[in-house]
Protein backbone atom coordinates (compact mmCIF):
# COMPACT_ATOMS: atom_id res chain seq x y z
CA UNK A 1 0.00 0.00 0.00
CA UNK A 2 1.44 3.58 -0.90
CA UNK A 3 1.11 6.52 0.63
CA UNK A 4 -1.66 8.76 -0.54
CA UNK A 5 0.36 11.41 -0.39
CA UNK A 6 3.03 10.54 -2.71
CA UNK A 7 0.51 10.33 -5.82
CA UNK A 8 -0.73 13.92 -5.09
CA UNK A 9 1.93 16.33 -4.12
CA UNK A 10 1.39 19.92 -4.57
CA UNK A 11 5.07 20.76 -5.53
CA UNK A 12 7.22 18.40 -8.50
CA UNK A 13 9.94 20.61 -7.94
CA UNK A 14 13.23 19.00 -6.73
CA UNK A 15 14.25 19.09 -2.91
CA UNK A 16 18.04 20.03 -3.28
CA UNK A 17 16.78 23.10 -4.94
CA UNK A 18 15.10 24.57 -2.60
CA UNK A 19 18.11 23.73 0.09
CA UNK A 20 20.57 25.47 -2.07
CA UNK A 21 18.29 28.62 -1.93
CA UNK A 22 17.75 28.46 1.20
CA UNK A 23 21.87 27.69 1.94
CA UNK A 24 22.79 30.59 -0.04
CA UNK A 25 20.04 33.46 0.96
CA UNK A 26 20.88 32.17 4.82
CA UNK A 27 24.93 32.54 3.81
CA UNK A 28 23.91 35.66 2.09
CA UNK A 29 22.70 36.66 5.72
CA UNK A 30 25.42 36.39 7.68
CA UNK A 31 27.83 37.76 5.18
CA UNK A 32 25.53 41.06 5.12
CA UNK A 33 25.86 40.91 9.46
CA UNK A 34 29.50 40.15 8.99
CA UNK A 35 30.46 42.95 6.87
CA UNK A 36 28.00 45.35 8.38
CA UNK A 37 30.02 44.74 11.74
CA UNK A 38 33.23 44.57 10.43
CA UNK A 39 32.20 48.50 8.69
CA UNK A 40 31.42 49.85 12.62
CA UNK A 41 34.44 47.68 14.18
CA UNK A 42 36.65 50.18 11.32
CA UNK A 43 34.60 53.10 11.69
CA UNK A 44 35.33 52.73 15.81
CA UNK A 45 38.55 52.23 15.57
CA UNK A 46 39.39 55.43 13.81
Amino acid sequence: MSNEFEKDTQSKRNDFIDAAVAFVVSFVFFAAIFSVAVVIDLIGSL
